[in-house]
């Protein structure tokens, strides 16, 4: 009996051992679950408020100023944009600047004075459901409370004295495929290229072969591109095949360039490839590189915006966010499949990527380096 207790112990201490110079694993062992709690409880709103919003006034009128006044003092709009013609007004709602737009018309007050039912135009950007439904449906309280309150309106009518006319764009069904699809893309590919990458340089170790592998005439960075090059053409792949299923199979449209979606899927692609290059010249063994990489795509999927309203996230966690290859991604195939935005929409989106990837290629670079020194 004693000796088995014995046994029991050594083996015991031996593991604690071993866990204490594995470090890498013991810190994703305790991270990763306070980093899920953290998020979760400070991060995740699924009553996203101070929503981007657009106006276009086409009167200048105490009504309108009335109205414009409650919105601002709501906790659901945030007026980023006053505008004066309707083609600014869908600029914005298809760039992705503004997630509402509101179109307060000519003679809107003086027909609330005649007692007539004049209307107004909210169009809401509905690739992203959770986000517009909250604030669309707690609208026209604010704006009734605001017109009464003024006494452009009776407070005790009984019948509506205007009508707020919903217009939600891009998605005007609802439909949960078009939200998903093109979240999906994104997501699959960040999962994917960051564990194919994150195992390059420690396979590489654990088979003995990195030794014949600095012996030859190459350098860092011939090195990286050598081996995310395979992967790439993998994730191009792989994104054919996820938006030919979206469009053949769920039904999601491609309004826009097929070309641009393309080119950008290149960007976010070697984005993560680099990211999960880098995790490979970190860890000491494959088993640490998985770690890592699932460390990643753990935030990534939840402040990204894919699972999550990013327009109700806190400050902190939305900067977070953009340091992320997938916030960025998702927009963009969002905004080509399903609004049809081009280049010029698209632009400070695409320029995140490009910033991403290289300063992911210039760390990966860095961190070899540093491994063969």
């Amino acid at each position: 009996m004693m000796g088995a207790v014995s046994r029991f112990w050594a083996m015991l201490v031996k593991e604690f051992i071993q866990l204490k110079r594995d470090r890498v694993t013991l810190t994703t062992m305790i991270t990763v679950p306070l980093m899920q709690l953290f998020l979760f409880t400070y991060a995740i709103n699924t009553n996203p408020k101070h929503l981007p919003t657009a106006v276009l006034v086409q009167e200048s009128s105490d009504a309108g100023r009335s109205i414009l006044a409650a919105m601002r003092n709501s906790d659901y709009f945030d007026i980023r944009h006053v505008v004066a013609d309707e083609a600014e007004f869908d600029r914005l709602l298809q760039s992705g600047e503004v997630l509402f737009a509101i179109e307060i018309p000519a003679n809107f007050e003086r027909s609330l004075r005649r007692g007539e039912t004049p209307a107004l135009l909210v169009a809401a950007d509905a690739t992203d459901p959770i986000a517009a439904g909250s604030a669309m449906s707690a609208l026209n309280a604010f704006i009734t409370s605001a017109l009464t309150r003024d006494r452009f309106i009776p407070g005790s009518s009984e019948a509506t004295t205007f009508e707020l006319r919903a217009h939600p764009r891009y998605n005007p069904a609802g439909s949960s495929q078009l939200n998903i699809v093109p979240g999906l893309l994104g997501t699959i590919l960040t999962m994917t290229m960051l564990i194919y990458t994150s195992l390059s340089v420690t396979r590489e170790l654990e088979r003995g072969t990195m030794e014949s592998l600095l012996a030859m005439p190459i350098g860092p960075v011939e090195i990286m591109l050598g081996k995310i090059a395979p992967y790439l053409l993998v994730g191009l792949l792989q994104t054919a095949a996820i938006i030919a299923a979206g469009y053949y199979i769920f039904g999601v449209p491609m309004l826009g360039s097929l070309t641009l979606l393309a080119i950008m899927s290149f960007f976010f692609i070697a984005a993560n490839l680099s990211i999960g290059y880098s995790f490979s010249t970190v860890a000491q063994n494959q088993l640490q590189s998985m770690q890592m990489a699932i460390m990643f795509i753990m935030p990534n999927i939840i402040i990204s915006g894919f699972a999550f309203p990013f327009s109700g996230m806190p400050n902190w966690a939305q900067w977070l966010g953009q340091c992320l290859p997938l916030t960025h991604y998702i927009r963009i195939v969002r905004s080509i499949m399903l609004k049809g935005a081009g280049w010029d929409d698209m632009r400070v989106e695409g320029l995140w990527l490009v910033g991403l990837m290289l300063f992911a290629m210039l760390v990966a670079v860095r961190r070899f380096r540093q491994t063969l020194d």
